[in-house]
């Protein structure tokens, strides 16, 4: 019998298959029926600071102070004791599923200044999160502001957050760092307890008929592993983080690829929207069967086992490898005469 188990966060799991942040925790049946398919822990949906801040402003202008003048109208706003807030809702749906699950529940917090991470963070830990997971979604457009500014603003988040939560904290981080390695280093220094790579920004589309910019949400595809599979490798053995693959992963093929470049979990995501939680149990029938059949007894023998560090060429994963892939190129017959 293959060992499938592993360590995320500081947290034992039964294997490496956790479902990120997604619209599918927002019930308790679906996340019942991601644990049942065999999940070893569950990311909960994002909670936006921006759209908690903005609830906070309508329900301060309509319900504590609505001065509309018209006293039947008022008669139809909900009393405020009775108002459940967004953060009210959130932290109910946390503790339902701490209640009625049997695996680590992993609160995902998306937020914009630190005042807004250190108070939720507060409320998320106190709800019962098994660990933070920090989602600082920052497109650096000012062309004023340099990338150490960026950086520094990500060590300022989890350095407040740290010091006012004993839980474990993930980043989330995009791929637009310039030297990758050297941030997380710091992130590690910081107190941080893992990352996961690589967030996936929503790119903005033009529609062509109302010249209007149009945001279209897409889903991964298992191309998108490429480039997760080439950061793990390079920061396997150089990081006591935990490494968190997200992104991409839609079978077992791309999963037991990222394990085997160093990745101590694969989140999924688009395959669960798409395909339901059956996919979860094949993906990980599917790992359990290769793994047999290339006699690993482990997730831990196979971890790493192909890093840049382990890596009989590790050159295969930096620049020299660039050139080797244009060279092998062949184009096809009758195409170019």
């Amino acid at each position: 019998m293959v060992d499938l188990s592993t360590r995320y966060l500081g947290l034992e799991l039964k294997n490496p298959l956790v479902p990120s942040a997604s619209p599918l925790t927002r019930s308790l049946d679906s996340a019942r029926r991601l644990e049942d398919a065999g999940a070893a822990a569950l990311v909960m949906y994002s909670l936006f600071e921006e759209e908690l801040r903005t609830e906070e402003a309508m329900t301060e202008r309509f319900l504590l102070n609505p001065q509309l003048g018209f006293g039947e109208a008022e008669r139809f706003l909900p009393e405020p004791q009775s108002y459940r807030s967004g953060l009210d809702r959130y932290l109910e749906q946390l503790r339902l599923l701490k209640e009625n699950l049997d695996i680590p529940v992993v609160a995902s917090l998306n937020g914009v200044s630190l005042t807004g991470w250190v108070e939720l963070g507060r409320e998320l830990e106190a709800a019962g999160a098994d660990a933070l997971e920090l989602n600082v979604y920052h497109v650096a457009a000012d062309a004023g502001q340099s990338g150490a500014t960026v950086e520094a603003r990500y060590i300022g988040l989890l350095q407040e957050l740290r010091g006012v939560v004993g839980v474990p904290i993930a980043m989330k981080l995009s791929p637009f760092f310039s030297s990758l390695p050297h941030f997380v280093q710091r992130l590690e220094a910081a107190g941080a307890s893992g990352v996961a790579l690589f967030n996936r920004f929503y790119q903005p589309d033009i529609d062509l008929e109302t010249l209007a910019v149009a945001d279209r949400l897409q889903l991964s595809g298992p191309e998108e592993v490429l480039l997760r599979l080439r950061w793990i490798a390079i920061l396997h053995g150089r990081t006591r983080l935990t490494l968190a693959a997200t992104g991409g992963v839609h079978g077992a093929a791309e999963a037991l690829k990222l394990l085997l470049a160093g990745a101590d979990v694969v989140h999924l995501a688009s395959c669960l929207l798409r395909d339901g939680p059956g996919r979860l149990a094949d993906i990980l029938r599917g790992m359990a069967d290769w793994m047999e059949a290339h006699e690993y007894e482990s997730v831990a023998q196979l971890k790493g086992s192909l890093s840049q560090r382990n890596h009989p060429d590790p050159a295969a994963y930096a620049r020299e490898s660039y050139i080797q892939v244009l060279d092998s190129f062949t184009p096809t017959k009758g195409v170019w005469r």
